[in-house]
């Protein structure tokens, strides 16, 4: 069985729409948790109604290690919650990760819509998370592990504000193997790049950068937003905290 394990904070618009992605999979032999952070908008009812198990959560890395500590599966998958699986996509991913002989793996991304914007930056991460796999891993945003492995590194750090999935990732390939799988992707929603593509483009590579030549980020140097979406129909911007 495979444990897939969802991070939330006021995702009631997304989450539905993944938790029907995954139900429509043909792989059935799994359970999904839901994370949360402390929504105050309709996530956890839906996530109920959807048969999850919810667990209190945090910042995507303390809800990804929450999910994790109540999970019963041997593989875990964890994926961000505005996030969608195209069909077939567990059975396949899984059939890769055993035929590889992997221990944990990412895949590619696209994003919906037909900007041709989009379609640059999804060849870019491809082609720059294939050219490292080998000496400098990258996954996020949908990392499959086996739970074993998740266990012997720790699990995510929960100190850093942003790349933490990063820095997970190349802990587990340490101990184990890592695969980038180009090609099989997810759709990762476009709400941050629908404001500025250009800049989030800008602001990750600079992250990047930062990643590799300095060290993890644990301050709020780039301002990432876990409730990005929330506080932008509030019409305020607050810094992602933990709320478990």
């Amino acid at each position: 069985m495979i444990s897939i394990v969802i991070p939330t904070l006021n995702e009631e618009e997304y989450l539905p729409k993944l938790l029907e992605s995954i139900h429509s999979q043909k792989f059935k032999d799994m359970e999904i948790i839901v994370a949360d952070a402390g929504s105050k908008d309709r996530t956890v009812q839906i996530a109920k109604a959807h048969g999850c198990k919810v667990t209190p959560g945090g910042l995507p890395g303390k809800g990804r290690n929450e999910g994790a500590k109540v999970a019963k599966g041997d593989v875990l998958f964890f994926v961000d919650s505005d996030a969608l699986l195209p069909p077939h996509f567990v059975e396949r991913f899984l059939r890769e990760f055993d035929r590889r002989k992997l221990d944990v793996a990412g895949c590619a991304m696209k994003l919906p819509g037909k900007k041709k914007i989009y379609r640059v930056f999804e060849k870019l991460y491809t082609l720059y998370f294939k050219a490292t796999e080998r000496f400098y891993p990258h996954a996020t945003n949908c990392i499959v592990i086996k739970r074993a492995l998740h266990e012997k590194i720790g699990g995510f750090d929960e100190t850093m504000k942003l790349g933490e999935d990063l820095f997970y990732v190349r802990a587990a390939a340490k101990e184990g193997k890592f695969g980038f799988i180009p090609s099989l992707y997810f759709y990762a929603s476009p709400r941050r790049a629908e404001e500025d593509m250009k800049k989030i483009i800008t602001q990750y590579f600079l992250a990047e950068m930062y990643m590799t030549f300095i060290g993890p980020i644990r301050t709020d140097l780039f301002k990432y937003r876990f409730d990005h979406l929330a506080n932008k129909k509030k019409g305020k911007s607050h810094e992602k905290k933990d709320l478990s």
